[in-house]
């Protein structure tokens, strides 16, 4: 609470001298980058400790707002607190409380909202790195649960554990901000309304659950590292905001899939420098100064798969990385060994059996026994009818049927690889092969 001394003015308040006005700017300055600084650091991890502590989401994010505020308030006459982080949570969840206490009066659920907000336990003594990073993880699972739609899960992890605005949520998936926030708002009131557990599942539950978590984790990344529509190829802030995640549970769950999605996004990763030209054209992987790679990406990426592997509990994430492993180990195009990855999709198949892990295992096929051998499984592929409209089926089997010599095949695959592209980078890379061929 403010003291009263806060709005009394005296005449000696009108006397203060050059150095007193300089103490007290300077007071002011240090608590402002120490509030900075648990806001850079923390304010996520305070978050999600208060949305435990009140059990809902907006009144979480007004109470750490309301913390902050105190906190430049108090913090210029009291000094820094020892425990920052602990003070802003128990002044949020006492503003919190208050809050709902004004307007208990209106309506039932705020009175049943005091009770529970009041009634949850809370030690600020025991609030230290542990509790906050476990606070973290029931977000986390919570953000994810399977009874949110996709879009969802991704629109509310991103807001809520990574704490993008909807504005940049939506810039990112080309979309418009009101469609984002219907999400986030849905996606809020469906935990309410079906009371979603805030809670990191049992371990029964868990790999279903787990399953959730990263393959949301997953497709931020596969939208940053390689956009599906747009001007862009490569959404740097998506990719990289993709891997802080997947670190952070690594950090939180000693689970062999989780390290084997963080291996895999670091592999990829590696290569980003690399992918586009100067002028900013798609560079082929065989065509990638390998040299440029970076190397300590790969190294780490290399270490966490072979843990991965190391645990005998191989899932799809794991045997993409060894995938990928093997690609960024191989000094060359030339010396890539294919016959492993051909193995490793044959694995992946069988374990995790889709039309575009059996697309990418008629490369490794082509690339170890001949083109022609890769090009017979992809129109068994496309005859299908899983992938007819994908655009990288038809640009794969394109690239084949020129290897083979075979002209209007191959002219007739990239005219329909680009009739389905929506990405601009690979639009130009299409007409550019298309012009070639025609002048050959």
């Amino acid at each position: 609470m403010i003291q009263l001394r806060s709005y009394r003015m005296e005449v000696s308040d009108f006397e203060v001298d050059d150095k007193g006005q300089t103490e007290t700017r300077n007071a002011h300055e240090v608590v402002r980058a120490a509030v900075d600084a648990v806001y850079a650091s923390d304010s996520r991890r305070i978050f999600a400790t208060l949305i435990r502590l009140l059990g809902d989401f907006d009144l979480a994010e007004e109470a750490l707002h309301d913390a902050l505020t105190a906190a430049l308030e108090h913090w210029p006459r009291d000094g820094v607190p020892a425990n920052p982080r602990a003070w802003l949570i128990s002044t949020g969840r006492f503003k919190a409380i208050d809050r709902l206490r004004k307007h208990s009066r209106l309506t039932t659920p705020i009175d049943e909202a005091v009770e529970q907000a009041a009634s949850t336990e809370f030690d600020p003594v025991e609030i230290d790195d542990r509790h906050l990073e476990d606070d973290r993880l029931r977000l986390i699972f919570t953000c994810c649960h399977p009874a949110l739609p996709q879009e969802s899960q991704i629109a509310l992890t991103l807001r809520e554990i990574c704490g993008l605005t909807t504005e940049e949520i939506a810039r990112a998936f080309l979309t418009n901000t009101p469609v984002v926030a219907k999400r986030i708002v849905r996606a809020k009131e469906k935990i309410r309304d079906a009371h979603i557990p805030y809670e990191v599942p049992r371990q029964g539950e868990l790999p279903a659950r787990l399953d959730a978590v990263l393959c949301v984790i997953y497709l931020i990344y596969t939208e940053g590292y390689s956009a599906h529509t747009g001007t862009q190829l490569i959404r740097t802030d998506l990719s990289r905001e993709a891997i802080r995640l997947g670190r952070l549970v690594h950090s939180l769950l000693d689970e062999p899939e989780v390290l084997g999605l963080l291996a895999l996004m670091l592999l990829q990763e590696s290569r980003c420098a690399t992918r586009l030209s100067k002028d900013g054209e798609i560079v082929l992987l065989d065509d990638q100064d390998r040299r440029q790679w970076d190397h300590s990406l790969i190294r780490e990426g290399v270490e966490c798969v072979e843990r991965a592997l190391a645990s005998r509990r191989v899932g799809p994430y794991t045997l993409q990385a060894a995938i990928a492993a093997v690609h960024a180990e191989s000094g060359t195009a030339e010396t890539t060994d294919w016959r492993q990855i051909a193995g490793l999709y044959d694995l992946l198949l069988r374990i995790n059996p889709s039309p575009v892990v059996e697309l990418n295992r008629a490369v490794a096929i082509a690339q170890r026994d001949g083109a022609d051998a890769g090009v017979a499984l992809i129109e068994a592929l496309l005859e299908r009818g899983e992938l007819r409209d994908y655009y990288l089926a038809y640009a794969t089997r394109g690239r084949f049927y020129a290897r083979l010599g075979k002209k209007a095949e191959a002219l007739d695959s990239f005219e329909r690889a680009l009739e389905l592209v929506r990405q601009e980078p690979a639009r130009r890379f299409l007409e550019r092969r298309i012009a070639e061929l025609k002048e050959e």
